[in-house]
């Protein structure tokens, strides 16, 4: 009696790429029960079963010629049926594939850890003793995420099929089977494979640019530190040397513009300036006294209380310093040059050089004021010795709201415990003022 070639039902499910996956159930009849139809099946025109030609891919490729085995790879078969292991075998290695066959899980994973083999795919049985074949694809794809896996089984069961793509297996095939309908998928899982081999080299390559180029952002911003850095010393170095010009004039400053500096910087960051703002107090208002190397030595050095004629040339000093740091772009100059003409102004109107009050004058030159009175007050000066800072202090409280911003001198005055260190730390660094050399020295 003829045989008849059966018919095919095509299903499709998604893997979770979303790629399509075909696989193909031959329905149950002539050739199709038991063992025997299972092999008949699988060897197709080999088995005598008879299969329309217009339906089926080639057997041999390039016209009939035999491939040379693994022209296109490494295949590992895993059944624990010897027969179906040897039939699958014959049909790929016709169509160029070298196989390798494993009769469970335990010998599937020897194989594919030995070392110096590659695999490309793996033909996966679901029903084995010992692991399943679901068990085995979810652990192999984990390890081995470059071979492609191929689910093969006797049960037409969807949720299984389900089971096996969302595992990541890339493809569900259903003995029985044709040798066409087995290289059809076996050319789909490959391509797949391909694909997302292509498509993650493609990611790590894209990876390692971005790191490169996060690697390169990261030298130019620590390059673009480091030059601030290097700016930010080259322009403290030229303020001190510029304020130095003053205090070369007026020796006994000592270290009155650090000090200065420090009390500016401290009070401008417990008035709540940013970061960036009390830095540049603390280099600009070193600068506040510049204008004195436009003074006349014999008023900027004078032991004794200066006449009014004096004193209205000494208040010049202001004028003469915001003449020579203003009309720069850059923020530390105009600063700088603020404080230069606004640090003798008082709160109530009543300073120089031009008897502004209150809002008028710029919160830095308010905080200025504060602290070069106060370290006036605690150094020696060459026409007085130093006052204490108990008896300084209760100076100040005296001008609040007069000479001094009543929130600025309250806020200065909060920070005492820091005002000390500041002060005491610069009168060990320092030996004690000499004034009767300083005047011989200065004459």
């Amino acid at each position: 009696m003829r045989k008849l070639a059966l018919p095919v039902v095509s299903r499709r499910i998604h893997s979770p790429s979303g790629v399509p996956i075909t696989w193909g159930m031959r329905k149950q009849g002539l050739g199709g029960a038991g063992p025997g139809g299972v092999i008949r099946s699988i060897l197709g025109k080999e088995s005598g079963a008879a299969h329309p030609s217009s339906s089926r891919i080639p057997v041999e490729a390039n016209g009939g010629e035999a491939r040379t085995p693994s022209e296109k790879g490494r295949v590992l078969v895993v059944d624990d049926e010897p027969q179906v292991q040897q039939l699958i075998k014959r049909i790929l290695e016709r169509h160029g594939f070298e196989c390798e066959l494993a009769a469970s899980a335990e010998e599937a994973r020897k194989s594919l850890d030995a070392g110096g083999k590659r695999f490309q795919l793996m033909l996966c049985d679901v029903n084995m003793p010992g692991e399943s074949g679901l068990e085995l694809i979810r652990s192999v794809l984990v390890s081995h995420p470059d071979v492609a896996a191929l689910m093969v089984t006797g049960a037409d069961d969807p949720s299984l099929a389900e089971s096996a793509i969302q595992l990541g297996a890339h493809g569900y095939l259903t003995k029985p089977f044709s040798p066409n309908e087995l290289m059809i998928h076996i050319t789909n899982a490959l391509h797949r494979r391909r694909l997302e081999i292509e498509n993650r080299e493609h990611r790590e390559v894209l990876e390692r640019a971005v790191e490169n180029r996060t690697a390169a952002l990261s030298d130019a911003v620590s390059q673009l530190q480091r030059s601030e850095q290097e700016l930010r010393m080259h322009q403290e170095e030229t303020v001190r040397r510029l304020s130095s010009m003053a205090e070369l004039r007026d020796l006994e400053t000592g270290r009155h513009l650090e000090r200065m500096s420090s009390y500016c910087a401290l009070i401008a960051e417990r008035f709540g300036f940013s970061r960036e703002r009390v830095e540049l107090m603390r280099l600009a208002s070193p600068m506040h006294d510049v204008g004195k190397i436009g003074i006349p030595d014999n008023i900027l050095l004078k032991p004794a209380t200066l006449t009014p004629d004096e004193f209205q040339i000494m208040q010049q000093h202001t004028v003469i310093g915001y003449r020579i740091l203003s009309g720069s772009e850059a923020e530390l100059l105009a600063l700088a040059a603020t404080l230069a003409w606004t640090h003798h102004e008082r709160f109530d109107g009543s300073g120089y050089p031009r008897g502004i009050a209150g809002d008028e004058i710029p919160i830095e030159g308010r905080i200025a004021a504060v602290a070069d009175v106060f370290d006036a007050l605690t150094t020696d000066r060459i026409y007085r010795p130093a006052f204490g800072a108990e008896r300084a202090i209760e100076m100040m409280r005296e001008q609040r709201g007069a000479h001094f911003d009543p929130d600025v001198l309250d806020c200065f005055l909060d920070a005492m415990e820091s005002v000390e260190e500041i002060r005491i730390g610069y009168n060990r660094a320092v030996p004690a003022f000499d004034r009767k050399s300083k005047v011989k020295q200065a004459a």
